[in-house]
This record gives structure tokens, sequence and C-alpha cells, in this order.
């Protein structure tokens, strides 16, 4: 018995001295799938906190007391989506899983209580922050051919386009209606523009042809 509290009382000064690097926070949950205390916060695959506790509240809420270590503070922003989801390295547990979309934010502070998501939601969120981005990649590089027309379509940077377009189709296959309609309605326009420009100064070289496997791509994401 003595043996027992002993062990306790070394758990709880070691709890103790651990409270002042760690940051508590609070996640509002409508479903929690058998998360239960005691298991894991995870970011990136790292084990970066844990699970304190869990409230059914008075409106109908699951309140999920986390415990964040001061180290990985950074993982907790404004932009951070809180997700349960099965332990990858206990896959009889759950644990919440951080993703920043986009990467970055404010960090949040001690006590604040936040808003969970569910696993698809998140992800979504994730694949479509990752499809502008792609997009946004795409301005780049066709800005980078209309400063050098000479290397168009032999150059290594031409053969990466073409690859980025096939894998944005792809993505934008699996994302939202709503996200299909901004990229059909708002960005592919944008590129289309700039590949007109292109055709009018590959036109001056008689290589207008060459735009042609870009065209295709274009007009494929147009018609997912």
């Amino acid at each position: 018995m003595c043996k027992k509290i002993l062990i306790l009382l070394i758990a709880s000064f070691v709890f103790l001295g651990c409270k002042d690097n760690t940051r508590d926070l609070k996640i509002r949950y409508n479903q929690i799938y058998g998360l239960q205390e005691g298991d894991r916060v995870i970011f990136e695959q790292n084990h970066i906190g844990e699970v304190t506790g869990i409230l059914y509240s008075s409106d109908g809420f699951y309140l999920v007391d986390i415990i964040i270590r001061e180290n990985y503070a950074n993982a907790a922003t404004e932009n951070s989506k809180f997700f349960i989801t099965t332990d990858p390295q206990h896959e009889k547990k759950k644990a919440i899983e951080i993703i920043q979309v986009p990467k970055g934010g404010t960090v949040l502070e001690e006590g604040w209580t936040i808003n969970g998501s569910t696993k698809s939601s998140a992800l979504f969120e994730k694949l479509e922050d990752d499809l502008l981005k792609r997009f946004q990649d795409l301005n780049e590089r066709f800005k980078d051919f209309s400063e050098d027309l000479k290397k168009i379509p032999d150059s290594e940077e031409y053969k990466k386009l073409e690859d980025e377009l096939d894998r944005l189709a792809q993505q934008l296959k699996q994302s939202t209606e709503s996200m299909k309609q901004k990229i059909q309605t708002e960005l592919l326009p944008m590129l289309r523009e700039k590949m007109e420009k292109f055709r009018e100064q590959l036109r001056k070289f008689g290589r207008e042809e060459e735009l042609q496997p870009l065209e295709t791509r274009m007009d494929e994401m147009n018609e997912i």
C-alpha cells in the first residue's frame, strides 16, 4: 500500500513539474469516436501531448482537455485543425491529430477552447489548400516560360509543367463541388489567359502548335 502511495506521489510531482512546460487547450466535438483520457495528441507523426480529460457538457458537446508540450506550441495555431483518428502506433486506440491549413498562423493562447474538426473535413481543407498552392506554382512556371521561349518545349521545366497539370487534374477529381467551381470559374480562366499570351509569342516563331499538350490538359480539367 505504501509503495502505491509513493508511486502516485512521484507521478504527481512529475506532472506538476511538467505542467509549466505544457499548454492547456480545450476542444469541442460533436462525437469523440471512443477517444479516452490518456490518448495521444500527434502532429506530423510526432507525439506532442495527451488528452487529460473528457466532459460531456450540458450543451450537448464533448469538451476534451489536452496538453501540448511547450516546445510544440507552434503546432496549435489559428490555422490548426484538430480531428480524432486511429492512433498510427496503437490501432486499438484513438488520437487527436493536428494539421495546419495553411501552414503557420498565430499560436493559440493557454486555456483557449476551439472547435474540433472531422477527419474528412480537415483532409479536404488540406487537399484544397494544396490545390491552390499548385495553381500559384503554375503561375510562376508560366511566368518563367514567358521569359525564355527558346527552351519550350524541350526544357525540363516544360515537362514538369505537364506533370503538374496531370496531378492537378487528379486532385481536382477528389475535391468538393464548391472547390471545383472556384477553380473552374476563377483559377483556370486566369491560367488560360496566360496561355493565350504564350500563343501570341509562339506564333511569332511559328511554334504555336507546341502549346497543344498543355491546352489538352487544361481542357481535361475544365471537363471534370
